[in-house]
């Protein structure tokens, strides 16, 4: 947000301008409330057209970086609401593996294979799955929206799903004197020991023998510049749904540009539409910005 500077580089169009240098773009051009697409390209979102031009370091980049306000506080409760749980339930040093591994993502697919290895272990089952179910239902439904990767967040609940299998053995229980509402219920008391280090052994070398070909294979898919929309017409609705107020398309809008002394006037080449704006000190990168914008 401090380097998108809402109000210098947007000419004070900003959403909650008490924050100066740190207020958000309008929830029009962002509904997230965050800071602009070409913001977003600086610091190192991934866009598909970038990828092609062989910018890989925007694969490391990207799980740094989040759409908006909305969009972090909603890892962040995530991280709260299951992040402790499962490191208190399996240690920092497992959670933390596969936090780092799965790109920084939910920890949804992990709690996913935790409730499933582990599964004689809890009570209170279909409440667990049907949370479980219903976050990831939610964040699914707002990578439908600009900004955000869908296929980024299906391939975090897979690989969060196998490094879970993986690392996510018996967990420790503990003596509880009492039985608690909530994910980590158990049903039985147990101790930790090396046999359950072992435990399944066939199960996790294919859990990560998977993940090993699929981190592999989608990277190179990457690195070759393979786009699956082109063999498959419905995917592309995975990751957007098309609407009036933003565009689905990941490829530059066109735009001619017409400006005075005062005003900057920007006309849509693909459908005709212009917008006037009373400034014309602007950058090239927000300059498209407010193309896209319009074209949308």
């Amino acid at each position: 947000m401090a380097v998108n500077d809402c109000v210098h580089n947007s000419h004070g169009d900003c959403a909650f301008k008490a924050l100066g240098r740190m207020s958000f773009q309008p929830l029009l051009e962002n509904p997230f409330l965050g800071p602009s697409a070409s913001t977003l390209d600086k610091m190192g979102a991934i866009r598909k057209t970038l990828l092609a031009e062989h910018q890989t370091w925007r694969l490391f980049m990207c799980p740094l970086l989040h759409a908006g306000a909305f969009h972090f506080m909603i890892n962040l409760l995530c991280i709260i609401f299951i992040g402790i749980y499962l490191e208190k339930e399996f240690g920092s040093i497992r959670t933390g593996i596969i936090y780092m591994l799965s790109a920084f993502f939910w920890y949804l697919g992990a709690t996913l294979s935790a409730l499933a290895r582990n599964w004689k272990f809890y009570t209170n089952k279909v409440a667990a799955l049907l949370t479980l179910f219903f976050v990831a239902g939610f964040n699914l439904m707002l990578g439908l929206l600009p900004y955000m990767d869908n296929y980024s967040s299906i391939g975090s609940l897979i690989s969060g799903f196998l490094l879970g299998l993986v690392l996510f053995y018996t967990p420790r229980l503990r003596q509880l004197a009492q039985k608690k509402i909530g994910l980590g219920e158990y049903g039985v008391n147990s101790s930790f020991n090396w046999k359950q280090k072992l435990d399944r052994p066939v199960l996790r070398s294919a859990s990560l023998l998977v993940f090993s070909l699929l981190f592999v294979g989608l990277l190179v898919a990457v690195l070759l510049g393979i786009n699956i929309s082109h063999h498959c017409r419905w995917c592309s609705y995975v990751d957007c749904i098309p609407y009036k107020r933003w565009s689905c398309n990941d490829l530059t809008s066109s735009c001619e540009t017409m400006g005075s002394d005062k005003e900057l006037t920007l006309t849509c080449m693909g459908d005709g539409n212009f917008r006037v704006f009373p400034f014309t000190n602007i950058s090239q990168e927000r300059t498209q910005d407010l193309c896209t914008l319009i074209c949308s």
